[in-house]
């Protein structure tokens, strides 16, 4: 009874569990999402941020981009709730180069905290775009420029759709996709309209990215005049300015030419803020003017302008919105949309996670074609792959122990040069009484050591050369017991002879077994194309009996008679890989056993000096 309840509770707990986990899904027919967390602690943004556009940027490094649509038009963006919709928009979207550049609404974004949104894509045959850029910002967003649309630079992404006027075509590469390269000729003006307007004294905040080609005195980034009021946004020598009615913000350090730096200014309650990269610059104590008419970037066309140059360099990303942007916004806006060390840590992309509808993979789709495409081949096609099948599995084994084999060698092979080291300096040690001195090399190695060094070729030449030595001395002491310990010439050459015979036996060793790779690089492609010779010899010969000659007759035929070939291919590539590697290692241990003859002769030579 107790058992028949675990097994209840279990399977409930399963149900349960799969029920939760299946409507913790968005969307059934999104069949991928990811995890994105916007860390605003890393980066450390203190200050209150406030609802605000996060730029997600996506690569081949990070989405699929063959999953979804090729157009984008299937992203969704969710809380983490799974069933909030956050409203976003794509910039740019390139299915060539695989990157994307999206806007995603976050509401309301804490400051040091981790804010969890998710990416849901992968329906590819229902989803109608739901990208609405308009929506993408907050009411107090009034102007949003990307300079990224190709057919219309000047387009504006806010709810005000006030375009620009005599914008040029956008620079291709910028900080974020498009950009708008300026040369301080003419104006690009934005019209008058209700929705830009500033009363006196109102808030209002202006941002911009800038890329200075050259540092210019009195440039102007932004301009808005009206009778005596003036607001210029500007560069004066590498300083950011703000000025309203001729009175100047403070001035601080110069930036360099040739690097994006984001520049906002924040007017509220009688003060401007300069923001330099997201901190503060320098300020400036004057209200906002009352200012309706038109908007001039890069160049202040009128006659009061006449010590202002016009701003040479990009721009990207200009945004004016009629509230005074907390600090905290400024921040995230200018480590999210620029490409330093910060941004990576601020907005972390996690890995694809598959719904339980996930759609046929490609591999699997791959898979699946092979397996139709192997209904129509014949017997002999099926006796070819077999026999590529039967050279693949032998083929596989010897690399695969071969491979062991060689990794043991050469364990084996450090283990003993460490105690050679110590012998080598003195071989006549090797001469006693005890019958296992050559084996424990002067009784310098252990049992267990000299269990791994069995496995060394060096070890068994050394000890075919210990042994010649040992014999040889031997028979010298019998002839002549008086005399000293030594070899004659004669005696080194038939020992060096007979190291030499032990090094072609290792070698043969090494180089067992390697003949059956080598039959499978040779013998696998032609086994492959004999079957798919035979396989479009019977496919014609069916055809020219029938008489119908068409594509779908055809194709069955010939793609099952190339399968044939690709199983020829998919035995021999492997084996060349793997006789290509297994060759390189087996050459250096020959090598190593060559060192270590001329080693062993020269020490012997040097201790047995003949008598």
């Amino acid at each position: 009874m107790f058992n028949r309840f675990i097994i209840t509770f279990a399977f409930v707990t399963l149900v349960g569990s799969l029920s939760a986990a299946e409507k913790n899904w968005h969307d059934a027919k999104w069949t991928i999402r990811k995890k994105i967390d916007i860390d605003t602690k890393s980066t450390a943004i203190t200050a209150p941020i406030g609802t605000t556009a996060v730029l997600v940027r996506l690569h081949e490094g990070i989405f699929s981009f063959m999953s979804g649509r090729e157009d984008g038009s299937d992203l969704r963006f969710t809380a983490d709730d799974h069933k909030t919709l956050l409203k976003h928009h794509v910039e740019k979207w390139d299915s060539l180069l695989n990157e994307a550049y999206v806007w995603v609404q976050v509401p309301d974004l804490k400051p040091a905290a981790a804010t969890s949104i998710w990416l849901y894509y992968g329906n590819t045959t229902e989803a109608a775009s739901a990208a609405a850029a308009k929506e993408t910002y907050d009411e107090n967003t009034t102007l949003v420029y990307h300079f990224a649309d190709a057919s219309k630079a000047g387009a504006d992404s806010s709810a005000s759709g006030v375009n620009a006027e005599g914008a040029p075509p956008p620079a291709a590469s910028s900080l974020i996709s498009g950009g708008m390269r300026l040369f301080g000729q003419s104006a690009i003006k934005v019209a008058a309209n209700p929705a830009l307007d500033w009363a006196a004294g109102a808030a209002a905040t202006v941002s911009v990215w800038i890329k200075p080609s050259a540092l210019q005195a009195n440039a102007v980034i932004l301009s808005r005049r009206e009778g005596a009021n003036a607001f210029i946004l500007g560069l004066d020598n590498g300083v950011p300015f703000v000025e309203i009615n001729t009175k100047r913000s403070t001035a601080g350090a110069p930036i360099a030419a040739g690097g994006w730096h984001h520049l906002a200014a924040v007017a509220e309650a009688g003060n401007v803020t300069v923001y330099l990269d997201g901190k503060s610059y320098g300020a400036l104590t004057a209200a906002l003017p009352a200012l309706k008419g038109i908007i001039e970037i890069d160049k202040d066309t009128s006659a009061a302008a006449a010590s202002l140059a016009g701003f040479t360099g990009e721009i990207d990303e200009l945004q004016i919105a009629k509230v005074a942007r907390p600090a905290g916004f400024i921040q995230l806006a200018a480590v999210n949309q620029g490409t330093g060390a910060e941004a990576a840590k601020l907005l972390v992309v996690g890995s694809d996670e598959a719904s339980d509808h996930e759609e046929e993979s490609e591999m699997a789709k791959h898979l699946s074609l092979i397996q139709g495409i192997s209904k129509d081949l014949t017997i002999d096609g099926w006796v070819v792959i077999f026999l590529c099948a039967l050279l693949a599995v032998v083929g596989w084994g010897v690399a695969i122990a071969k491979f062991f084999y060689l990794n043991k060698i050469g364990k084996a092979n450090k283990v003993f040069l460490e105690r050679w080291k110590k012998v080598s300096s003195d071989l006549t040690a090797l001469d006693s009484s005890d019958a296992n001195s050559i084996k424990s090399m002067g009784g310098t190695v252990s049992a267990k050591a000299q269990k791994l060094m069995k496995h060394s070729p060096l070890y068994h030449i050394y000890h075919l050369g210990s042994e010649e030595i040992e014999q040889r001395v031997k028979n010298g002491e019998k002839e002549a017991p008086s005399s000293s310990k030594g070899l004659s010439g004669r005696s080194i050459q038939a020992i060096k002879a007979t190291l030499h015979g032990g090094l072609m036996r290792e070698v043969q060793r090494l180089n067992s077994m390697l003949v059956y790779l080598t039959i499978g690089i040779a013998g696998g492609p032609y086994l492959g194309l004999l079957g798919t010779v035979i396989g479009v010899m019977i496919t014609f010969a069916v055809i020219a009996k029938s008489g119908e000659v068409e594509v779908n007759s055809i194709a069955p035929g010939i793609a099952g008679a190339l399968l044939a070939t690709v199983a020829g291919l998919a035995v021999a590539i492997p084996a060349l890989f793997a006789y290509s590697y297994l060759s390189t290692r087996i050459k250096d241990a020959v090598n190593d056993m060559e060192t270590f003859i001329d080693e062993f002769i020269a020490k012997m030579a040097e201790h047995y000096k003949e008598s």
